[in-house]
């Protein structure tokens, strides 16, 4: 059994019948519970450093909404005790997200200090003031720091799908141009064709080469890494996720107070329940209902939805 095969079995045994830790729904928040007496049912033959390490961070408790409010302030004030505390209590956070980077090219040592590192910086960064629980904020940034880890230590690189193919458009520009010139082509060049700038250019020219870091720095100034130049503008930021999930929230909860058959209609026209947006006809069908009679429940699950907005001082047109 290699390393890695030892430290996710390691882990699952963790997360197992000995120590559970499921996603348990709270508002917006996916919460870590722990049995109480797992500690003494670890199972394992003997200890090792990951067993005593998920022991030993067992051993600061959870938090709720309110003294991650409390320690958020204190936090902001600058006091390095609270920071230390909301950083240690999410810890087992880290290790949930980790896990599902086992077998990427990292031990799982490596995954668990480098989504420490992202905590370190959620914690610092963190907004109180938003009314969200601290774990959905730190998420994205303990992924991010363990994504970024993974690019750059590992020899073979997985691009993201928008790279890989404004790589490969690069590859054939290049190739096309060099046949029609009789010489490989300048940056200038290639930029000029696939109308991009020449420093995007340039850094896709890296992209074909041998092993680099996303951090290296390149261009004329130095001023931006690999990564600045290829990251992709649509992904969402932590402050927009939050945003995301703050509407998502809001939304659900407006939705539980319709009836049973306007919530039905409202979660299959806007795709609530799944991805696809039903039409009124579809509907029907489903419900043995007239396109008509479906237009009318819809129009007023809205108008009573619009109502719970307004009184909250809110555009409609932000939620839905």
């Amino acid at each position: 059994m290699t390393t890695a095969d030892q430290e996710e079995t390691e882990v699952d045994q963790w997360s197992g019948p000995g120590l559970q830790i499921e996603q348990e729904f709270d508002g917006n928040q996916d919460r870590l519970q722990a049995d109480e007496d797992a500690e003494a049912r670890l199972p394992g033959e003997g200890p090792n450093a990951i067993k005593l390490y998920l022991q030993e961070i067992r051993k600061t408790p959870l938090l709720t909404f309110e003294q991650e409010q409390e320690l958020g302030k204190r936090i902001a004030q600058g006091d390095k005790e609270a920071r230390a505390h909301m950083i240690e209590a999410n810890l087992r956070l880290v290790v949930s997200i980790g896990k599902r980077y086992i077998n990427r090219g990292l031990p799982f040592s490596d995954i668990i200090e480098e989504g420490n590192l992202g905590l370190i910086r959620a914690a610092e960064k963190f907004q109180y003031q938003r009314g969200f629980r601290f774990s959905t904020y730190a998420t994205w940034w303990i992924r991010q720091a363990i994504e970024r880890a993974i690019v750059n230590q590992v020899r073979t690189i997985r691009l993201p799908v928008h790279t890989a193919e404004v790589v490969r458009a690069y590859t054939r520009t290049v190739t096309a141009l060099t046949r029609e010139k009789g010489y490989e082509p300048a940056a200038a060049e290639v930029a000029k064709k696939m109308k991009l700038s020449i420093q995007k250019v340039r850094a896709l020219s890296m992209l074909t080469r041998d092993t680099f870091s996303l951090d290296l720095l390149i261009g004329d100034s130095g001023e931006n890494s690999l990564l600045d130049i290829l990251r992709d503008d649509n992904a969402a930021s932590p402050d927009q996720a939050l945003d995301d999930e703050g509407r998502s929230r809001h939304v659900r909860e407006w939705v539980s107070q319709l009836t049973a058959v306007q919530r039905e209609v409202i979660e299959l026209r806007y795709g609530l329940k799944t991805e696809n947006f039903l039409t009124l006809e579809t509907i029907g069908k489903r419900f043995g209902l007239t396109r008509e009679r479906v237009r009318q429940i819809e129009k007023q699950a809205i108008q009573q939805l619009k109502r719970h907005v307004r009184s909250r001082n809110i555009a409609m047109n932000d939620m839905l």
